[in-house]
């Protein structure tokens, strides 16, 4: 075997590779004789049919896929053990001639390879960065507070109409006098929420409302060109309700409110489990314990951010295989509108990948499963906390992390956020960090501009 790698404009590679009968012949024997060993030819016993007619039969493709393998692991290992930093995968070049593998060898097999751009990044205490430690607030805690009672609340009948309550009751078509319309449209248990009445005037006639007393409203004012949600409400079809415009007497019967819990012991037993707070300061205190912790990974991402912009910025424009790097992408994209489209934001992407390996490799980044299994853990608990689940057992939490990590891109999502939590603590010791107090509003206001950017 021969193999040549010519690399002219240091971004776009010629790989050749020359195989000669030596280098497959002896596999491709082997190949042949265990076949031979489990094959069962009609006129002979099994394993005992002629190898030559095994090689009449199979030979050329056996010999088609060992010369396959051979190119294959040699193209790779060459690439590996010369440090070749390739990017996406060998494609077969424009320059390959068509090879008769009939014939015998020598064979020549030519690959264009996408060469990764080389660039020089070192950081150090001389480079300088924010760092945001988000404030904690009594508005934070209380909208926590809030959150937690809204969750544990109960639906209740209450007396009176509220925005925001349910009404049920019977409806009955009317007249234009405001008589019963005889033979009309009659619903008993309709159910309706005025709130989400779009004319103000019609939603007026609901304020002030008593349970037991009548309403009439015209259910298509109040909900113009909406037939779904009237002939839901009347028990009708979408066409019926099309040409339904009469008022409607709607007596009460029922009015549900949603109620928040009591902030009371009960409340906090349910959130954090019973007896762990003993009173609301204790409560408030716990809470806000828990909006520090899920706001360093705010801080600890938004640091990620602004290295990275602040990475590419010192890195400087790369020269990437432009032409290699469509050609791949083409062949998991076949529209190539689509490919134009998408090639800028790909090679932003493919910049930062490259810049971060760098570091890593630089600075000794490692992470194991345990690592993995963490990240996927604190999405998994802040998933839950926004639902006001946060005293679930560990034991809960780490078998849906197992289901979560079953599947393959889930997992590599979480490897490359393990990657990322570790690169960042290994980078906050090796450049100088300017800390910054912040409100939650303005560091949200500042991660809205780093997205725009």
């Amino acid at each position: 075997m021969k193999i040549s790698f010519e690399n002219a404009d240091k971004v776009n590679g010629l790989l050749t590779i020359t195989v000669e009968e030596a280098d497959y012949n002896e596999k491709v024997e082997k190949a042949l004789k265990d076949y031979r060993k489990k094959a069962n030819l009609p006129g002979f016993r099994p394993g005992q049919a002629p190898l030559a007619l095994i090689k009449k039969q199979i030979g050329e493709q056996v010999k088609m896929e060992e010369i396959q393998k051979f190119v294959g692991d040699n193209l790779f290992g060459y690439l590996k053990d010369n440090n070749i930093h390739f990017l996406g995968e060998p494609m077969p070049s424009d320059k390959q001639e068509a090879q008769d593998l009939a014939k015998p060898a020598p064979y020549t097999f030519v690959f264009d390879i996408a060469v990764a751009p080389e660039f020089e990044l070192e950081l150090s205490d001389k480079d300088k960065l924010d760092y945001y430690e988000i404030t904690v607030d009594d508005k934070l805690i209380d909208e926590q507070v809030d959150m937690f009672a809204s969750r544990a609340g109960k639906y209740e009948q209450v007396e009176d109409y509220q925005p925001k309550d349910m009404l049920k009751g019977d409806m009955k078509e009317l007249n234009a006098d405001g008589s019963e319309k005889e033979g009309g449209i009659v619903k008993e248990g309709a159910t309706l929420m005025p709130e989400y009445i779009k004319v103000e005037d019609q939603k007026k006639l609901f304020d002030g409302l008593k349970r037991g007393q009548v309403v009439v409203f015209n259910p298509k004012k109040a909900f113009p060109e909406n037939e779904i949600e009237v002939s839901s409400m009347l028990g009708i079809s979408k066409e019926e309700a099309a040409n339904v415009d009469s008022d409607f007497a709607f007596h009460v019967l029922e009015i549900t409110r949603y109620c928040k819990a009591p902030v009371n012991q009960e409340l906090f037993d349910a959130v954090y489990g019973e007896g762990n707070v003993k009173d609301e300061a204790d409560f408030r205190s716990k809470i806000a314990e828990g909006i520090a912790n899920q706001l360093v990974t705010n801080s600890e991402y938004k640091l990620l951010v602004d290295l990275r912009a602040y990475c590419e910025k010192k890195v400087g424009k790369l020269q990437f295989p432009d032409e290699m790097l469509k050609r791949i992408m083409k062949k998991n994209v076949k529209d190539e509108k689509e490919v134009e489209e998408k090639y800028e934001a790909s090679v932003e992407e493919l910049k930062w990948h490259l810049i971060k390996e760098r570091l890593v490799k630089t600075y000794d980044v490692k992470v194991n499963d345990e690592d993995v299994f963490e990240a996927a853990r604190l999405q998994a608990r802040i998933q839950f906390a926004q639902y006001g689940m946060t005293n679930l057992p560990d034991e809960t939490i780490d078998n849906y992390v197992r289901e979560m990590l079953k599947n393959r891109e889930t997992l590599d999502g979480f490897v490359d956020r393990a990657v990322e939590n570790k690169l960042v603590v290994a980078l906050k010791k090796v450049v100088k960090l300017k800390k910054k107090k912040i409100s939650l509003d303005d560091f949200n206001k500042l991660m809205e501009e780093s997205v725009k950017k």
